[in-house]
């Protein structure tokens, strides 16, 4: 197998795996603060066959791959049935705020993973060196890497990735997990107009979002994450 195919192959299951987090995230919050919609429905759960939205998902995902940008999408929103919780505004923010966080989780877990990987294994601060630098696009050649070096690439794309979903679902842009939260700090009359945006948002998403919001403050978290890699 190509190392380009790896690196596509790792990147998408790791892409899915963290849709399936981020979206359970969300459930499980609903349902331990009083909504049951998403339990009843089935997304309280690891599978992606539950999550997976064909336009976030699958479609948004392959234009990444083909234009060479980030790898970014998303999964089917969690149904929430707000009237349910006690505290509304609270609550709801909560439920909203589960998604990102659990992806910010997984990234530093995948960071503490790396680290003891770096001091365990044999050959393992270069195959996180290597991993690091070819995730980043940089030619090297992997011959005689050591068996860890798969595993090391798996676990960075697990902070590259999350780190990239976690800024970007909390981008204020319909449909993004960003939106839900901002309509609670907006006036009543710019709420409503906000609220209008609905499919014009993936739009914005793509040409406001994605070009000038996300590498902002994604660029600087990630060289964060690298910097505790490289020093820890």
């Amino acid at each position: 197998m190509s190392l380009d195919v790896l690196l596509i192959l790792f990147q998408v299951a790791v892409l899915v795996f963290a849709f399936s987090v981020h979206e359970c995230a969300h459930a499980y919050a609903a349902m331990r603060l009083g909504d049951p919609t998403a339990y009843m429905l089935g997304r309280v759960t690891l599978n992606p066959a539950k999550h997976i939205d064909p336009w976030g998902s699958i479609v948004m995902p392959l234009l990444s791959l083909v234009s060479g940008a980030a790898l970014l999408g998303w999964a089917k929103p969690c149904p929430v049935t707000t009237r349910n919780f006690k505290h509304i505004k609270r609550d709801d923010i909560l439920t909203t705020l589960a998604g990102p966080v659990s992806n910010l989780l997984m990234a530093t877990v995948a960071l503490i993973l790396l680290v003891v990987l770096k001091h365990t294994s044999l050959d393992g601060g270069r195959s996180v060196i290597f991993a690091m630098l070819i995730a980043k696009h940089v030619p090297l050649p992997t011959e005689g890497l050591s068996n860890m070096f798969p595993i090391a690439l798996l676990l960075y794309y697990g902070v590259v990735t999350n780190l990239l979903l976690f800024v970007f679902n909390l981008i204020p842009i319909p449909p993004l997990d960003g939106s839900r939260l901002l309509r609670y700090f907006l006036p009543y009359e710019v709420e409503k107009v906000y609220d209008q945006i609905g499919t014009f948002g993936i739009i914005m998403v793509f040409f406001v979002g994605v070009r000038f919001l996300l590498p902002i403050f994604y660029s600087p978290l990630l060289n964060t994450f690298d910097g505790l890699l490289q020093s820890l």
